[in-house]
């Protein structure tokens, strides 16, 4: 595979001057579009603006906000100038904010209004009260010695930061020869986004990617699902999340198609917006799918304009990918497989691929990637149906962990070998199946219990919407299987008729001693279900029901 040897400022640039007046994003829901060659010359503005209030390449920006318009101006801004842009989960409090800007060494934080029940503006005012009395871009924080600028990504003027329009204005008067400058001594080689891991598990990590990285990821993400400039793809993902920046923007701009972006979820504004932009790719974890098709107006609007999308973060179930296909006319839709670190993408169905493929497996290697199935106690390669863990090399294996030698070489081995935590098989025809996560994984009484194949046979039970399996506790069998099940709507499931619909059909030590009926399963911002925190409520409810284990 020949790679993409640019940066995504140059390459924004390029597809700017080909196709000036292409729509590259759109927000439908309030009629703001913005042309390639209207977005490339705010990103200069923007990019100037940074430039004046003294950031400089190399250093590291902070951007804690939802899908706002101005997520993206941020993103190839510093990318164009070589500023690292830090991507800051949404949903996190004080704590975790702390930690990251500290970890992270961020010269720069922007932030908007809030998310949810989260007030930013509070938070950054409780742990920075120095910023209330201090000089624009002259920040001294007791706590934070590195950091020296805070940024209101908006209009609204708060002390001691400087305001959205405010950078504009400066970038404007700001001469374009410095810029430039910068931009000229950027290099695909250099670190461009830093990603935090979810931190479902330990501290979060750094992850760096390079330009290199996500732009080759994101033209493999949609050569696979055949994108041309003539595509619109509707991403109600998180931006902060490789999800949203990568499978999403990254493939959206190295095929000089048009990105449709929701602020925030919203099933109604989902299926108003493929409607309304005529959008021919949808992407979602199965969760926001699974949302969409059961909405009580889906029917009243249009989605035959859907050709392909991505579904990924979870598995999903046969009945979804049929509702995607037949349903939302997504006849194309493809999976995808990977971890941040990984730049995403290692594997993704194809679009020609069959539904057994598309539910069954997640796919083949992208070009330029090698995947193995490894042995995770002595790293040999695994033969083709045997389990190991799934693993990868090339050009998408991260420049590594911020400030984390010892953590990246335990990710990356001395091969080049980046290994993902997840348990997998490879099948005959080349297609990698995921089975578990090695920390997932149940172990009741010696015997291994994969939670996916629990799962998957659960799904098929009629009035289960969703599933998910982990492992509770058990003085007697180290662990017992634990299901959690979300009810279809008007469903009475009761705990034993799961369990009889189990019996004589699975092994009888993968049976669910346990069965919790719940409304929703806890989640990070990207949509991933945190099956830790699933095992502390099944613990707890254990315990509270003097069940004996």
């Amino acid at each position: 595979m020949d790679t993409i040897e640019t940066t995504l400022g140059a390459l924004l640039r390029e597809k700017a001057r080909a196709n000036p007046d292409r729509d590259f994003i759109i927000y439908s829901d309030r009629g703001l579009r913005f042309s390639y060659g209207e977005f490339d010359r705010r990103v200069d503005e923007l990019a100037k603006g940074l430039l004046a209030v003294g950031l400089k390449k190399g250093d590291h920006l902070g951007l804690w906000a939802n899908n706002v318009p101005d997520w993206n101006t941020f993103l190839f801004a510093t990318a164009r100038v070589g500023i690292v842009l830090v991507t800051i989960n949404t949903n996190y409090k004080t704590h975790e904010l702390e930690y990251l800007i500290r970890q992270a060494d961020l010269t720069a934080l922007c932030i908007v209004d809030g998310f949810k029940d989260s007030d930013y503006i509070a938070m950054v005012y409780e742990l920075i009260p120095e910023l209330r009395e201090a000089e624009r871009g002259h920040l001294v924080s007791a706590r934070f010695p590195r950091l020296k600028t805070v940024v209101h990504v908006g209009p609204q003027k708060h002390r001691g930061m400087y305001n959205l329009p405010e950078l504009l204005l400066l970038g404007h008067h700001t001469p374009d020869p410095l810029l430039r400058a910068a931009e000229a001594a950027c290099g695909c080689g250099d670190t461009v986004n830093m990603q935090y891991t979810s931190g479902t598990t330990g501290f979060p990590k750094g992850v760096m990617l390079t330009h290199r990285n996500i732009l080759n990821n994101g033209w493999s993400i949609g050569e696979c699902q055949r994108f041309t400039m003539s595509d619109v793809i509707c991403l109600p993902v998180p931006l902060f999340h490789c999800f949203g920046l990568v499978l999403g923007m990254m493939a959206v701009v190295t095929h000089g198609a048009a990105a449709a972006i929701l602020e925030n979820f919203d099933p109604l504004l989902v299926l108003a917006t493929v409607q309304k932009e005529k959008c021919t790719g949808l992407y979602g974890v199965p969760t926001m799918f699974i949302a969409e098709l059961n909405h009580p107006m889906f029917k009243l609007f249009d989605t035959s304009s859907l050709r392909t999308g991505i579904m990924a973060g979870a598995p999903c179930p046969m009945e979804v990918m049929k509702r995607v296909i037949e349903d939302m006319h997504a006849s194309e839709i493809t999976i995808a497989y990977g971890l941040t670190e990984s730049s995403p993408v290692m594997t993704q169905t194809r679009t020609d691929d069959p539904i057994e493929v598309k539910v069954g497996t997640v796919g083949r290697e992208l070009p330029g990637v090698e995947v193995s199935v490894r042995d995770p106690d002595t790293n040999a390669d695994c033969p083709v149906g045997v389990q190991g863990e799934l693993c990868c090399r090339g050009y998408n294996v991260m420049r590594g962990y911020y400030n984390m030698a010892e953590a990246t070489a335990k990710a990356i081995d001395a091969e080049g070998w980046l290994h993902s935590g997840d348990l997998g098989v490879k099948d005959e025809r080349g297609n990698f199946m995921v089975t578990g996560r090695i920390k997932d994984m149940i172990i009741r009484g010696g015997e291994n219990v994969y939670p996916k194949e629990i799962e998957e046979f659960l799904y098929a039970m009629p009035g289960i919407r969703d599933v998910q399996v982990v492992g509770i506790g058990s003085a007697k069998y180290g662990e017992e299987v634990g299901a959690f099940v979300i009810r279809k709507d008007g469903a009475e499931l009761a705990e034993e008729e799961v369990k009889d619909f189990c019996r004589g059909k699975i092994s009888r030590f993968k049976i669910p001693r346990y069965v919790f009926f719940v409304d929703s399963f806890p989640m990070t911002a990207s949509g991933k279900i945190q099956k830790y925190k699933l095992r502390e409520l099944g613990t707890a409810r254990v315990k509270e029901l003097g069940i004996a284990t």
